[in-house]
């Protein structure tokens, strides 16, 4: 796997409908491991999340066709499923750089699905970002950024191409959001929004300034991959 991200410039994401043979095939071990889950985290809610069925890359074009599963089959497919060559999980982050520079990553709170882990706000796009037939991945941006920080479109500067990584199982997309504030503040500033939320999903606020703040034990390959190539010069290599 590459570590080096590629520029998009143009998303073009459908909806289809249909059923998924991943769920159907392993019906009885997704309601098993739900039972499980939920027992042990009674806030994870089987709602519904879009996944990618199929999808080409050319040049600084991706398209796409999504699908609608319970969050239930999507869980298991990324945690215990073999990758099929086509399902993916196809999601958007915030970037978020400090006006000094900083990447600003979210720490996912105890009650979430991946307590404790490190990225970029952001998530699995669902049906409210479907606009006129679509998947919306900039709205998704801005809509996760939004939850997880409550920071707003007109606080922050959203650069206008997605950088995409890739592996078996996933297309994670991170869009560059840059505030005027200087890490600490927007530390501060993150964490008194979030003191003020009933159920934060982000339990703190971790600066990236250099590989000596980078955490391979919690951050996920693709965030780890993302903040490695942003440090080595990022869109200037």
């Amino acid at each position: 796997m590459t570590s080096r991200f590629r520029r998009i410039r143009h998303i073009r994401a459908t909806v289809e409908s249909g059923p998924w043979s991943y769920a159907e095939t392993h019906a009885e071990a997704i309601d098993a491991a739900w039972r499980r889950a939920s027992a042990a985290n009674p806030a994870l809610f089987d709602g519904q999340v879009l996944v990618i069925a199929e999808r080409t890359v050319e040049g600084d074009v991706f398209e796409a066709r999504y699908r609608q599963v319970r969050y239930s089959q999507f869980l298991h497919y990324m945690r215990h499923g073999e990758p099929d060559g086509s399902t993916r999980n196809g999601f958007a982050l915030a970037g978020l750089t400090s006006a000094d520079g900083a990447m600003m990553m979210g720490v996912m709170g105890a009650h979430t699905a991946n307590a404790g882990k490190i990225y970029f706000p952001g998530g699995t796009p669902d049906p409210s970002d479907v606009v006129d037939g679509r998947v919306d991945l900039a709205g998704s941006v801005l809509r996760e950024l939004a939850e997880e920080t409550g920071l707003t479109a007109d606080e922050v500067t959203v650069d206008p191409d997605f950088w995409l990584h890739e592996d078996e199982k996933r297309s994670a997309f991170v869009k560059v959001v840059r505030s005027t504030l200087p890490a600490e503040d927007l530390r501060a500033d993150i964490l008194a929004r979030l003191a003020r939320q009933t159920e934060p999903e982000l339990a703190d606020i971790h600066i990236v300034r250099s590989r000596e703040d980078l955490r391979p034990d919690v951050m996920p390959p693709f965030q780890l991959a993302y903040a490695e190539w942003w440090l080595a010069g990022g869109a200037a290599i």
